[in-house]
Formats: structure tokens, sequence, C-alpha cells
């Protein structure tokens, strides 16, 4: 590669470059640490692991692929899965202790990576305090309003006596009442706790979709006073997801959106569904950056549920420069396998060993891509700050640009088995165009472009003036 074209791409100009948060231009790295770290499903209570060194030995693979954040969790103490908290002040003892968990996200930061964990706050574990008083004491327990439809004439499959509100249809998840002021103060509490105690820099609150408003507005309200920047995503699937994210609650949502028409708008060989979702998305969301994913820990491998495996590579090049933020879950940039098993989520967290993952040759190729996504994310802020807009769209064929002061970076991929050549109108008055993979320039004609595109592929360009 010649030095001039280096030094093409790394020129950005000043004038251009808006200022932005960390979570703006952020890629995610998303853990789940109990299954990445080969921890036993269930807690006994008394044995204390210490296995914060094996997360610790991948932080130089989570920087070399370009992410820039970690989401990782659930974190703190429970009876199994992770997500029945028994201890909100505590890290799970089958991974550490909170001055191992504090020292490893110092260890983060110093590699310049943001710390998100799990906020499991819709619900408790039935071993958490207040639970275990209110078996105990029943209706003369004080914690007694911290549950919903808590009924002492009722029963459940524990023989409790007494019945009460869940999440999911599972007991095991006992539904708190966040219209309780405690309720309130006491989460709000354990926030400024784990910010004081282990200095993360956000939150990803579980089940967003069915937590209440108002609550939500007072979590929003203390992240604002504990710490600058500090980020809250919340785990919604369906409906307007302006009605979680927006200025008075949350900063983002989860993309299930996207993450449907991802793969199956490759399955279907129809690029119409992802781009009527983004036009939708932004219609509804305006500048609020979703969190944009293609697999995570409740869903299958993207591996998976694509095809076409060579289609992983046009996927990620969608999920990495259509407006949002990336982000990968951990085994998927070796291109693994992962699925549910008679409802179990065990085979989508495998515990995994980095140089058995790095020796793999399904994932040499998109390993490739991912490390060079994650260097253009960081170089042109047009693929964070970029307007969108879109220039070609088939059923097979789609291309956009990312258009930022007078440059933009386009993006054409192709789902179809073979090649396919574009014309490709460009969004900006350019008189360069340089490929961002192959470090060539294109010629333009006529304010357009010309290009072939391999089946299952995609490129990524540069419209310089």
């Amino acid at each position: 590669m010649k030095k001039s074209l280096y030094i093409l791409v790394l020129k950005k100009v000043k004038s251009e470059v808006i200022s932005m948060k960390w979570y703006d231009k952020a890629v995610f790295y998303h853990i789940y640490p109990l299954g990445f770290c080969g921890a036993p499903r269930q807690n006994d209570g008394m044995s204390e692991e210490h296995r914060f060194d094996k997360l610790e030995k991948w932080l130089p693979h989570i920087t070399d692929l370009g992410c820039t954040a970690i989401y990782i969790g659930p974190l703190f103490e429970s009876v199994g899965h992770g997500y029945e908290t028994t201890d909100y002040k505590k890290v799970d003892r089958r991974l550490g202790c909170n001055e191992e968990f504090a020292a490893y996200v110092r260890k983060c930061h110093n590699l310049g990576l943001r710390v998100i964990v799990d906020g499991v706050f819709n619900h408790t574990g039935r071993e958490f305090f207040a639970f275990r008083d209110l078996k105990e004491k029943r209706e003369n327990s004080v914690y007694k309003d911290w549950y919903c439809n808590v009924n002492f004439w009722g029963n459940n499959e524990y023989n409790d006596g007494f019945s009460y509100e869940n999440w999911g249809g599972y007991n095991l998840l006992v539904k708190l009442n966040q219209k309780n002021p405690a309720v309130q103060e006491y989460i709000y509490e354990v926030i400024r706790f784990w910010v004081k105690e282990f200095d993360i820099d956000g939150i990803r609150l579980d089940a967003a979709d069915v937590l209440d408003f108002e609550f939500m507005k007072g979590i929003r309200r203390v992240a604002n006073e504990v710490k600058e920047d500090f980020w809250l995503m919340g785990e919604v699937i369906h409906g307007d997801y302006s009605r979680w994210a927006n200025q008075e609650m949350l900063h983002s949502v989860t993309n299930y959106e996207l993450h449907k028409g991802l793969f199956s708008g490759h399955n279907d060989h129809n690029y119409f569904e992802i781009a009527h979702s983004v036009k939708r998305l932004l219609g509804l969301c305006g500048q609020v950056k979703l969190y944009n994913f293609v697999d995570n820990h409740d869903v299958a491998r993207i591996y998976n549920k694509l095809n076409v495996k060579e289609h992983l590579i046009p996927v990620h090049m969608l999920l990495y420069t259509l407006p949002g933020i990336p982000s990968i879950y951990y085994g998927s940039e070796f291109a693994i396998e992962g699925a549910k098993e008679k409802g179990s989520d065990d085979s989508l967290r495998p515990c995994l060993d980095l140089e058995s993952c790095m020796e793999r040759k399904e994932g040499k190729e998109l390993l490739f891509l991912l490390r060079r996504l994650g260097q253009l994310k960081a170089q042109y802020a047009e693929l964070s700050e970029g307007e969108y807009r879109e220039l070609v769209l088939t059923n097979r064929q789609f291309a956009f640009g990312r258009i930022l002061g007078e440059n933009a970076v386009i993006t054409a991929v192709n789902n179809d088995d073979k090649e396919a050549g574009m014309e490709i109108p460009l969004p900006v008055r350019a008189y360069r165009v340089l490929d961002l993979m192959t470090m060539e320039y294109l010629p333009i004609e006529d304010g357009k472009i010309r290009i072939a595109i391999a089946g299952g592929n995609g490129r990524i360009l540069y419209a310089i003036k």
C-alpha cells in the first residue's frame, strides 16, 4: 500500500468532525461472563472462584478488533444464569470478588475500553434479602410492598403460601414494585455504588421494555449525576423505540428490528426489508443511535441464522456502516455456531479458548474484515455522525452513503450468488473515490461510479472532494 494512501486514509478535516460522546462512536464487544469463563451453572454460595484472569487474557484481542467498549453481564451475585440477583453489591463468587472486577475495569480503561454492566432492576431472585424477609415474616415484612401483587391467599410451585407477579412466567424472577419510593432509592444507591466501587461507564437495563417509565426517568437523573457521559441502554424488542430512548430516559435500546432484517434480508434476498427498517427507525428515533447487533446471549449465532455463510461478509459491513452503534458477541468474530437446544441457552453462551478460536479456518476472512471495519469506524467520523442516504436499492443489491460535510463513505452490498454490476450515484461532489478495502482509486463518470461486487460480498468506498 502506498504511503500517500495511508496519509489519505488517516487525514481528517477538523472542521468536519463534530463533538461526539464516546458511545456515539463506540464499537462494543459483548460478553456473557458466566458462560465465557466456564463457571458452574449453580452458585453453591460458598466457593469463591477467580476467573477474571481469563477475561483479562482476551483484552488485547478485543482492542485488536477495534472495539472501544465492553458490555459484560450479568455480573452480580446470583443463583444460576445470573438474572436472578441475590446481591446487587457483590460480584458473583463464581467469577471472583469485587476487588478483582474493579481491577479488571481499570485494565480496560488503561486500554481505552469503556465498561458497561447489566442492571437487572425489573426483578430479583428468591434469595435476595427482601424476598427472604417476605417469606419469613409474610404480612409483617417491611418489604412486602417491594414486590408486585403479593397475594397471601395464593400459592406457587415453591409452596411459599403466597403468590406474586414475576417476569416471563418464571417465579424464580420476582418482579420489583418500581413505583415504591423505597425500591427506587435502593436501586439508585446501587447505581451510585457501582460507579464508586467499580468506575463503570454505563448500564444495560435488562427487560427495559417492562420497566416503569417514571422509574427509568429517575435512573436517568442518577446517571446524569454519577459520571460524565454515563450511558444507559435498554433491552427492548418490539415497538416504537423512541418511547424508551429519549432525552428523559435511556440513551439507546437494543435494535432487534434491524437484527431481524440483517439475517432475513439476506436469507430472503430482500434488501428492501433492511432499507425500510433503517428509514422507519430514523423517522422514529431521529438522532438517537440504537445498539445494533447480529447476535447476543439470547438468540442464535449469526452463523446459524444465515442460509448462505458467505453472507457473513455483507451482514457485518452493514452492521458497522449503517446508523447506530455496532456490537460483536464474543466468539462470533470467529464464525462459531450456537443455537437454542431444547429451550436451553447454554450453547449460546459457551466457554471459549482464545488460542483455539484463533486457529479456526472458518473465521479467518470474517476476523480480517472485522479488524478492518474497526479501523474504518475509528478513522471515519462519517460512519458515526454521517447523514444516511439511500443510493441504490433492489432485492439483491443495496448501496447507501454516510455523508459528513463534503465527503461520504459509501457501502455497497450484494446478496446474490453471482457477481453483480452496480452504478452508484455519488451523494457528494467528489473528485476521487477510494476503495477502502483494496486502497485503489475508482473512476468517476458523470457523477457516478460503476463497480462489480462478487456474490455474497460488498465494498466500502470513500468519496472525497
